[in-house]
C-alpha cells in the first residue's frame, strides 16, 4: 500500500478570532496524511488562545510582520512534500485535498493543482454592512493560495513571498511561478470558500492599490530582461 503524501495546511492569521475555528476546522476535517501550521502575526485579539486549543495545531506567534512574512514563516517549519494556505477567515470544503491529491496521483509530473473558488457574504455581516461589499461569486476558476496545492519542490523553485506588501502578496507570487512554467493543471472542483466581510484586506488595505501596479510593473520588466539575455 502506498503511503499518503504529507500536506503542510498553512495558516496565517491576524486578529482573526471570529472566523478562525470554522477555518481550522475545515482543514482539520481533510481526509489523509496532514500537517497544521499556524502562524499568528501580532494577534491582539483571542487568535492565539484559539490557535492553541486545538492541540494537534504547530502554533508559532510573531510580532507583527504582515501575510508575506508570515507565510514564510509558516513555510519554514513545514515538512510536507505537499503545501497548501489558508487565510484563517476563509475555509476548505470537504474533500478539497483528496480531489488535488488524486490529481496528482493520475499525473505525477503535474506540480501545482488549482480549481475554483466559492465567495460568501459571511453570516455575521449585517444587511447594512452587506451593501458595502461586492455581491460573492458563487463558482469561478481561481489561483488563489487558499485553492492551490503545490509540490513543496515547485514552492522553492518560485521563492518566497514577497514581504512588504500591503496587498496583492498572492498576486505578486503567482506572477513569479508562471514565470518558472510549473507544470499546472485546473481543476473543475470547489476547492476553497472564500468569506467576505468588512475585514477583509482588500477593503482594509484600499489606499494601497498603487502597489498592484508595481506588481505588474516588476513582472514586465523582469520579462524584458529575460528577452534581452
Amino acid at each position: 500500500m502506498t503511503t499518503a503524501p504529507l500536506v503542510s495546511v498553512l495558516i496565517t492569521a491576524y486578529n482573526a478570532g471570529d472566523y478562525l475555528a470554522e477555518g481550522i476546522e475545515s482543514a482539520l476535517a481533510q481526509r489523509g496524511s496532514i500537517e497544521i501550521v499556524l502562524v499568528d502575526d501580532g494577534s491582539t485579539d483571542g487568535t492565539s488562545d484559539i490557535a492553541a486549543s486545538y492541540p494537534t495545531v504547530r502554533v508559532m506567534r510573531q510580532d507583527r510582520g504582515g501575510i508575506g512574512a508570515a507565510r514564510n514563516v509558516a513555510v519554514s517549519m513545514a515538512t510536507g512534500e505537499f503545501l497548501t494556505f489558508l487565510d484563517a477567515d476563509d475555509r476548505f470544503p470537504p474533500g478539497k485535498l483528496d480531489v488535488q491529491l488524486r490529481a496528482f496521483e493520475a499525473d505525477p509530473s503535474l506540480e501545482v493543482v488549482y480549481g475554483h473558488v466559492r465567495e460568501f457574504v459571511s453570516p455575521d455581516v449585517t444587511a447594512e454592512q452587506a451593501a458595502r461589499i461586492r455581491p460573492a461569486v458563487g463558482y469561478h476558476v481561481s489561483h488563489l493560495s487558499g485553492v492551490m496545492l503545490i509540490r513543496r519542490s515547485a514552492f522553492d523553485k518560485v521563492g518566497p513571498w514577497k514581504v512588504g506588501l500591503k496587498v496583492g502578496t498572492g498576486v505578486e507570487w503567482y506572477t513569479r511561478s508562471c514565470e518558472q512554467n510549473l507544470k499546472t493543471t485546473i481543476l473543475p472542483d470547489v476547492l476553497l470558500e472564500r468569506r467576505l466581510h468588512l475585514s477583509n484586506n482588500g477593503l482594509q488595505q484600499a489606499d494601497h492599490r498603487l502597489q498592484y501596479a508595481a506588481i505588474v510593473k516588476a513582472a514586465l520588466d523582469r520579462r524584458r530582461l529575460q528577452g534581452s539575455g
